[in-house]
């Protein structure tokens, strides 16, 4: 057996335990009891301790020298750069403080259930405090191994490449047109009359739905399933897809289109290339690829006037109401594109969305770089809420600072791939659009055409080259916020 294909094996091993890892964590958020949470937590740490002992083992310093050397081909030399990069990013951080960070976020993300239903911004943020000093920790060692900021070096774990300096000018960029896009936006719906469908819409019609809408959209229901949990996410492995989605009865496009951005995700990892299955080469190239893909299926395609026509009258059968006037292709599309700011970051439009995104990350990148404390976090919010979408936050802890998931399970440098995945995806539609008519496409209800489109730029070629590489071979340009600006302008000004 050669270097090469001893480190092969390893990283599938590690592989393994990653996927049961993603097995037991979709457990945690969607089916355990409320009594298993110690022993689970203790149980996911215990995990991640044996993933990351074999991530840092001794002796693959030398595999990966003894590798460089041996005869590879293209797709073994490309294979071997990304395990040596996994294993350079898990190298840095030493065992007890992956320990200790993931029982931290572990007792952080269970409290925070409860505690956000009680707007109990005190007893979270005693938990978070541990977190934030847990991630400094591991950004510092990250940063002095690869001479990046703090903020980066976390960021790099999410976004390959991208920097704090390009984001920095990316979303001055966006919020320079971006306020002035949405009250145009506006006033133009303003004098739209919109019928609110009036529930309950019963969980279990809801399901069928959304079970009827995967499948238009190619999931694979042999790899993968639908469940409930508090927040909505995409887990689980490329074999076995895991979706979640929170069902409101009074609302059912909450949760439809919930499930239609998860199963973005879903298609990603199910297109993922068998070849490369099991190894760093055959995962998604960043979670802004990621993101992309959701927002694609979501924003770009599911949201659109003609899709809309093949949703309402599903919706309209399904919830045994042909004859209701609020569940018209004309209502629902106005409905599916209302820009209004609110709140919750996850019921927004496409249009204020970023602006949701660009205050997290400002906010998590100072909270990181030791610019800010978590004490500070509610009075930023709150300000950065009012001077980006008019709402205030002050003492609403549970729909401001306490909403989201992510900061509680340690997941900082994440919040940015939501809006580039939405400017990655708008680049994406326009370079489809070039090759073939899209709208006749949805029209015919064929969607294959553009589905084979993103397996083929973007599904199959996983982490085989750099985010801007893929973007420049899909596209012929590298990232441009401007095919954003243009969609939105397109959709709500035309």
């Amino acid at each position: 057996m050669t270097f090469y294909q001893k480190l092969v094996h390893h990283n599938k091993k590690i592989s393994r335990l990653e996927h049961l890892e993603a097995i037991c964590s979709w457990d945690q958020a969607a089916m355990m009891p409320e009594g298993g949470n110690s022993a689970r937590s203790e149980a996911l740490a215990e995990l991640a301790v044996i993933k990351h002992e074999l991530s840092i083992a001794p002796f693959l310093g030398e595999w990966f020298g003894q590798a460089a050397s041996e005869e590879l081909d293209a797709d073994e030399t490309i294979n071997l750069r990304e395990m040596k990069r996994s294993w350079q990013q898990a190298n840095v951080v030493p065992a007890e403080l992956v320990e200790k960070k993931s029982l931290a976020c572990s007792k952080c993300e269970h409290a925070w259930r409860t505690q956000r239903e009680n707007n109990d911004w005190q007893r979270f943020s005693q938990n978070l405090k541990e977190v934030v000093a847990l991630t400094r920790q591991e950004a510092q060692i990250r940063a002095e191994a690869t001479g990046l900021s703090r903020y980066d070096a976390l960021l790099d774990l999410y976004e390959p490449g991208m920097t704090t300096v390009e984001l920095d000018e990316l979303f001055s960029d966006v919020k320079s047109w971006l306020p002035e896009l949405i009250q145009q936006i506006m006033e133009r719906q303003s004098q739209d009359i919109i019928m609110q469908p009036v529930g309950p819409f019963p969980v279990e019609q809801q399901q069928a739905l959304s079970h009827t809408l995967m499948a238009r959209l190619g999931f694979d229901f042999n790899h993968g399933r639908l469940d409930k949990s508090i927040h909505p996410f995409c887990g689980g492995v490329p074999t076995d897809v895991r979706i979640t989605t929170r069902y409101d009865e009074s609302d059912f496009t909450s949760a439809l289109m919930g499930v239609i951005h998860e199963t973005g995700h879903a298609r990603y990892e199910q297109g993922l290339p068998e070849m490369w299955a099991g190894l760093p080469a055959g995962k998604a190239r960043s979670m802004g690829v990621h993101e992309s893909q959701s927002l694609f299926f979501e924003m770009q395609l599911s949201r659109s006037e003609l899709f809309i026509d093949i949703l309402a009258p599903l919706a309209a059968d399904i919830f045994q109401r042909n004859d209701d006037p609020a569940l018209s292709s004309e209502n629902l599309t106005l409905l599916n594109t209302r820009v209004k700011p609110g709140l919750i970051r996850v019921d927004a439009d496409e249009a204020t969305y970023p602006a949701h995104v660009i205050l997290r990350y400002e906010i998590e990148r100072d909270l990181v770089e030791g610019k800010i404390e978590v004490e500070d976090i509610p009075e930023l919010w709150d300000k950065k809420m009012s001077e980006y979408l008019g709402i205030s936050t002050k003492g609403n802890f549970s729909d401001g600072c306490m909403q989201d998931i992510h900061w509680t399970m340690g997941a900082f440098g994440y919040f940015p791939s939501y809006t580039l995945g939405a400017i990655y995806a708008a680049q994406f539609m326009a370079a489809i659009k070039k090759e073939m008519n899209v709208d006749s496409l949805i029209r015919e209800r064929n969607l294959q055409p553009i589905f084979n489109w993103l397996d083929r730029h973007v599904w199959k070629r996983a982490s085989t080259v750099s985010t801007d590489q893929l973007l420049i071979d899909a596209t012929g340009e590298r990232l441009n916020a401007q095919f954003f600006k243009q969609h939105l302008e397109q959709r709500y000004l035309k």
